[in-house]
């Protein structure tokens, strides 16, 4: 019950610290501060406080809330702007992947001709375009959706920016 008592002077004191106590609070808390120690070194150490945040000064620019809003609305065309790349990105991709996929047949469609024109066997001309056609072109399509990610790391790990 005693600790409920000093709760409630506790908060009482920190009414009256900030004005919000009538007159009949404050003569309570009056009396009771003249006989309990612990609230007094509670309204010592709130009154510390207080003092200690006067010297305190917290100005602002009265243009931040503008500037705020500025910076907001420019990092989000950024960010929209780097989505609509993205996308664009994703889309060369895909005419990437479909024009090695028509590129590949076309060319084993016409490995017989290509046999003729360099005298070669069948099984050497399709070796032939693993090697210097389907495999580039392969490597090519799946190191394509990576390059957004190295262009971003290179310039800060050489320390150059763009």
């Amino acid at each position: 019950m005693q600790t409920d008592r000093h709760e409630s002077i506790c908060h009482l004191i920190d009414e009256s610290l900030a004005g919000e106590i009538s007159g009949q609070e404050e003569q309570s808390l009056r009396k009771h501060l003249l006989t309990c120690a612990a609230c007094r070194q509670y309204l010592d150490a709130s009154n510390r406080a207080i003092a200690g945040l006067g010297g305190f000064a917290f100005e602002t620019d009265p243009n931040l809330p503008d500037i705020i809003s500025a910076a907001l609305t420019l990092r989000a065309a950024q960010l929209e702007s780097q989505q609509l790349s993205h996308r664009q990105l994703a889309w060369s991709y895909v005419a990437a992947l479909v024009l090695t996929l028509a590129g590949s047949f076309a060319a084993m469609q016409l490995d017989d001709r290509f046999a003729t024109v360099f005298s070669a066997t069948h099984q050497q001309v399709q070796l032939g375009l693993i090697a210097l056609w389907i495999v580039p072109s392969a490597c090519f399509c799946l190191l394509l959706p990576t390059l957004p990610l190295m262009s971003k790391r290179w310039p800060h790990a050489k320390g150059l920016s763009l």
